[in-house]
């Protein structure tokens, strides 16, 4: 645990779970310090006599089962010795269903139906920590109740193009959001006695020539931007295990790379847990042992034949390695199986899955993800009085995520579509006028098989259906209100493909503009994980919101935003360009390269690169309207000068002028305007989520670390943080600071 850290109790953890599974008002004493959250110790010591035992028992072929998948999602056990099959899951979105021992095919449960929780988009654009603990305590639950060890989540790879594949999936562009999501819902999901498997370790920040690309970033980069989240994951919230990428990192492969996995993740950060390859990114076997990694998993060929089978067994034979060496990867493999129960485990979690409780705790994160962009004339919360009817219009009114594309989903017997939604929650006297509109249609091409990484992504047919489109700009016609949904979906944004472009798939730019030609009483919803080119379309609609693959509880907490039932206050964790050439990679040209990609843009990662270079975003950082109004008052520090370890209390008031009952995210950022080496024009260093009743206020106070204001030091190979004068800024986004002081650091 970090020194500095508070440390919560076993109870009140129990407390905070139990607050944000009955979701109540938070009180200013919640609000006034950042919550911190206990991880479970390493307990080597406890049993290490009784894992070297049964290693000096072992056979070296019995050692090297352990070292590699014996089927889809498990490490081969020794039954004579009592040492279980260490049983893995997929995923970020919830527990994936069963798979098949030899192959990718469904095992044919009937009993691994599962909760659908939002992508790690939703959750992040909650900017709500205490949610990120509820997630992965609920999602540990439902691991523990499929009998599973170890769930391969979360993905925490920093957003470095819009175009990523796999941007629904992960948290954020910004370093300290991300490593403020990761741990407490690390920490959450490994109270279940359950590992977390974080991944993809590290710079894997693109699906094109993602098992060949080499990345190239210099160190300061690589320090400050790509590795604090998991430095945190394995420094704060002891993440048992970590899986290694597919790509290289300076000519090594990352499951092979001694500087990333032993140099930095064990001698640095002392992490004691097991490294995993990412199915079939082991490409050697002694390098790959002694260069740090601990399991190989893989894609079905033989399991025999993996680098780690009878290929190791053959080179420790011939002397090319010690079994000493290959001992203590073994003895790594049984002290995370102990750490979890799973060996001579007692009062080890049992679980639950597919809960109703386990549903309400998927509502409530997507319930706070969802961000309104636009509210001219407050045309939202709807206004039902005198309302007939409503037009719904659009594929994705109907379109179900929780499967799809290329990466792991899930198998659930609820996932609420906003079309089942409004239907829920209207009144019964509304008629609803569905019409799909657009249709989700794809190209026939050879990467409709998913078997080669391309950046081209699903080629989508563009043409509007002449029949859809009429039936929908009929609806609109002949109704009080249009409500839009639109976007994308996990068909189209995948695992395994980069997009080409940020257009909307589908023609769904024309169509949109069509229905709003006829209708001008129309709402838009955007449900996607990742930046689009919506300009013209923001600017044409009177309201615009983003939504997410938002779970099980999608549909229904969605309504409630749109109706008022829920005041919105999420926010963007990634940046909205206008156009794709404004964001950093692609202004510097180095997406995605070729054989290597140079990570040009250095530490200007995100709205770092927006904010310093004064390049306007569609839609900034932390982005987020509300149905209320908020004020920010009284900011002042504790002091006025800091110094070593001194922590910089920041305390301000947040006062609701408006009518309504809300939440409202301050975003704290630091800048150093007299830096002698480059710094982004600022950076996120705390942020908090609070509670404000309409016409009151709330003192808040934001700790803030002195460390937090480092910089990498390359040459002297530490952090480092310079005296002068700090600019502290509290704001509601990136773009929108709302005030300001400063402090002096000797």
């Amino acid at each position: 645990m970090n020194k500095n850290a508070i440390i919560i109790s076993t109870a009140l953890v129990s407390l905070l779970i139990i607050s944000c599974k009955n979701e109540t008002k938070t009180s200013t004493e919640k609000i006034a310090v950042e919550t911190t959250y206990e991880p479970k110790e390493f307990i080597l010591s406890k049993f290490e006599s009784k894992i070297d035992s049964l290693i000096a028992q072992m056979t070296l072929e019995e050692k090297s089962g352990m070292l590699h998948g014996n089927s889809m999602f498990a490490t081969g056990g020794v039954e004579r010795l009592g040492i279980p099959e260490l049983k893995m899951a997929d995923g970020p979105l919830g527990v994936r269903e069963e798979i098949a021992r030899d192959n990718w095919g469904s095992a044919g449960w009937d009993n691994d139906f599962a909760t659908y929780y939002p992508a790690g988009g939703g959750l992040s654009a909650t900017w709500n920590t205490d949610l990120a603990y509820l997630f992965g305590n609920s999602v540990g639950e439902e691991t523990r109740a499929r009998g599973k060890d170890m769930l391969l989540s979360p993905a925490i790879n920093i957003i470095r193009t819009p175009l990523g594949g796999r941007t629904y999936e992960y948290f954020s562009e910004d370093p300290f959001l991300n490593k403020k999501t990761a741990v407490p819902f690390i920490v959450g999901l490994q109270n279940n006695d359950v590992m977390a498997c974080v991944k993809h370790f590290a710079v894997n920040n693109q699906e094109t020539n993602r098992g060949t690309v080499d990345v190239i970033a210099d160190e300061r980069t690589l320090r400050e931007i790509y590795l604090p989240a998991y430095e945190a994951a394995v420094t704060e919230a002891n993440a048992h295990s970590l899986m290694g990428a597919y790509n290289k990192f300076r000519g090594d492969y990352l499951c092979e790379n001694d500087y990333m996995l032993n140099k930095i993740l064990r001698d640095e950060w002392g992490f004691k847990g097991v490294v995993v390859s990412d199915w079939a990114a082991v490409h050697s076997t002694v390098k790959t042992l002694q260069n740090g990694l601990d399991i190989e998993m893989g894609t079905p060929k033989p399991f025999n034949e993996f680098f780690l089978a009878d290929k190791l067994i053959a080179a420790a034979k011939a002397g090319e390695i010690s079994e000493e060496e290959i001992n203590k990867h073994v003895k790594r493999i049984l002290t995370v199986l102990f750490q979890v129960k799973a060996i001579d485990g007692k009062d080890r979690v049992e679980g639950s899955i597919a809960t109703e409780e386990h549903y309400q705790d998927a509502y409530k994160i997507a319930s706070e993800s969802v961000v309104l962009l636009k509210n001219e004339n407050n045309v939202l919360p709807l206004k039902l009085d005198g309302i007939k009817s409503i037009a719904v219009i659009g594929n994705n009114a109907m379109k179900k995520n929780a499967l799809g594309g290329f990466g792991a989903g899930v198998k659930t017997k609820r996932e609420i579509t906003p079309l089942e939604g409004l239907k829920n929650r209207l009144p019964k006297s509304i008629t609803i006028n569905y019409a799909e509109g657009y249709l989700e249609r794809y190209s026939k091409n050879e990467n409709n098989k998913k078997t080669e990484v391309t950046l081209d992504g699903p080629v989508t047919v563009e043409e509007l259906d002449e029949a859809k489109l009429q039936e929908a700009i009929e609806a609109a016609k002949k109704s009080d209100i249009t409500i839009i949904f639109a976007g994308s979906n996990r068909d189209y944004e995948t695992e395994a493909s980069d997009r080409k472009d940020l257009s909307l798939p589908f023609g769904q730019k024309a169509f949109i503009e069509k229905i709003l030609a006829v209708n001008p009483n129309t709402i838009v919803v955007m449900i996607a994980g990742a930046p689009f080119d919506i300009e013209d379309i923001s600017k044409k609609t009177s309201a615009l919101v983003w939504s997410w693959f938002n779970g099980s509880e999608g549909g229904n907490a969605l309504t409630d935003v749109l109706l008022g039932n829920i005041n919105p206050s999420g926010k963007l964790p990634w940046t909205m360009p206008k156009k794709l050439e404004d964001s950093p990679a692609h202004t510097t040209n180095s997406f995605p390269g070729d054989e290597s990609v140079t990570y040009a843009e250095g530490i200007l990662v995100g709205y770092r690169w927006f904010d310093t270079k004064n390049i306007e975003p569609l839609y900034p950082f932390g982005y987020g309207l509300s149905y209320t109004n908020f004020q920010f008052s009284d900011l002042k520090t504790d002091k006025d000068v800091y110094s070593n370890d001194d922590t910089i209390e920041v305390s301000f008031s947040i006062k609701n002028i408006g009518k309504m009952d809300g939440k409202e995210v301050a975003q704290l950022y630091v800048s150093n305007p007299n830096s002698k080496i480059e710094r982004a024009a600022q950076e996120l260093k705390g942020f908090k989520k609070v509670f404000v009743k309409k016409q009151t206020s709330e003192n808040v106070t934001i700790q803030l670390p002195l460390k937090e204001l480092a910089y990498y030091n390359v040459e002297k190979k530490q952090w480092m943080v310079e005296p002068g004068t700090y600019n502290l800024k509290i704001g509601k986004s990136s773009r929108d600071i709302v005030a300001e002081t400063t402090i002096n650091i000797k």
